[in-house]
């Protein structure tokens, strides 16, 4: 029986002389990027998150089982100085808030998680928690006063307390340890994996879930909240939103995701001590943040990943010419330096907005590429403007 609905004979009469002249069938020549478009990720926010974590943690596995024990250690770093950028993403990009003193909350959390493992046995876990409550603790006492700054001054209040924060370890040696620092040590890991592997484990899976949590609450109502607070205060309040209370909660936010990475920072080296912390930490976390892509949760990572291995390239390129000390050890930022200069230039959205930038533009140009070249014009005329639209595909 023939097709009844609109363009319906049309497509029978093309598929019955497609059929009869052996030549393919429609279904069967659709465009690749048609098919490309039937795919879709569920459409509840965190069933996709959760499902795009998953296959991270997947890839993830397979690639730390695969790697050497001192690259899961670099695996392992990667993903806590994630957790760092993707909440001073959060602070910063989404709310329009800047800081400097995301090291100072890192160091909270490490030295948290430091003195309970020596003066305590809790589990594990509650050590994790505790330490980034304690650091959301400070970011609320900070948070409430920043919540008068703007701009450079909130920034120097951040700075303030990047500086302030080593002399309060270096003056209570006793508890915490002075230069020495405090010992801190991985759990023991299940059979025959290495500590390594396993602490890269744990770190990862503390990224991943801290990636789901935050990418769920920017698509509620406090992220557009943080939004609305970032573009224009007024119209915000004016539409109800409470702006002290919206960067307050940024704030605290941002310093419990800078806890938990200094949680996992101080296990990863097994000791905490105020040279793990200095000025310079706050400084290139922030300067990796725009690398990535300000306000994006993506494009943290690239900028972790170029936190993590450009000490090690400075070090390669600094043996391979025979640099002396004194070049060798302001290479890596140098280089950290240059790469900013250039993506700034070349994609000021950073990273990830270049590759979004790039991809919009090929997957435009892609589907008019392959339905010229998918079948010969007379297969396609007669079906290309009713049936292979946006909406079929």
């Amino acid at each position: 029986m023939p097709d009844r609905r609109p363009g319906g004979f049309e497509m029978t009469q093309v598929a019955h002389t497609q059929v009869s002249s052996g030549g393919p069938t429609p279904s069967n020549d659709r465009p690749d990027g048609a098919w490309s478009r039937r795919i879709r990720l569920p459409q509840q926010p965190m069933i996709r998150h959760l499902t795009l974590a998953l296959c991270a943690a997947a890839i993830l596995y397979f690639v730390t089982s695969a790697l050497s024990p001192y690259n899961d250690f670099l695996v392992g770093e990667i993903a806590l100085y994630l957790i760092a950028l993707a909440g001073l993403s959060l602070l910063t990009g989404v709310n329009g808030q800047i800081s400097l003193g995301q090291g100072a909350f890192m160091a909270v959390g490490a030295y948290t998680m430091a003195l309970l493992m020596n003066h305590t046995q809790l589990n594990f876990v509650i050590e994790l928690v505790t330490a980034v409550g304690s650091a959301a603790v400070l970011g609320l006492v900070i948070g409430i006063p920043a919540t008068r700054l703007k701009g450079p001054y909130l920034a120097g209040m951040t700075l303030l307390l990047a500086l302030a924060l080593p002399p309060i370890a270096d003056k209570w040696s006793g508890t915490f340890g002075g230069d020495q620092g405090l010992t801190t040590t991985v759990p023991t890991a299940p059979g025959t994996i290495n500590p390594e592997q396993w602490l890269a484990w744990i770190e990862i899976a503390g990224a991943l879930l801290t990636l789901v949590l935050l990418a769920n609450l920017l698509r509620s109502r406090f992220g557009r909240s943080f939004r609305a607070v970032r573009d224009d205060e007024i119209a915000a309040s004016l539409a109800g939103v409470h702006i002290a209370r919206t960067k307050v909660t940024a704030f605290v936010i941002s310093a419990g995701c800078a806890g938990l990475a200094g949680a996992f920072l101080g296990l990863s080296t097994s000791v905490v001590n105020t040279g793990e912390f200095p000025l310079t930490l706050s400084i290139q976390l922030l300067a990796a943040m725009v690398v990535g892509g300000t306000g994006t949760l993506m494009g943290m990572w690239w900028g972790a990943i170029l936190l993590v291995y450009l000490p090690q390239w400075s070090t390669s390129l600094s043996g391979h010419f025979n640099l002396g000390n004194g070049v060798s050890a302001y290479l890596a930022i140098i280089i950290f330096g240059t790469v900013l200069i250039v993506v700034m230039i070349v994609a000021p959205t950073g990273i990830q907005g270049g590759l979004r930038w790039i991809w919009g533009r090929a997957s435009r140009r892609w589907p008019r590429v392959v339905t010229r070249e998918a079948a010969p014009p007379s297969t396609l005329e007669p079906l290309s403007s009713r049936h292979f639209d946006d909406s079929d595909g």
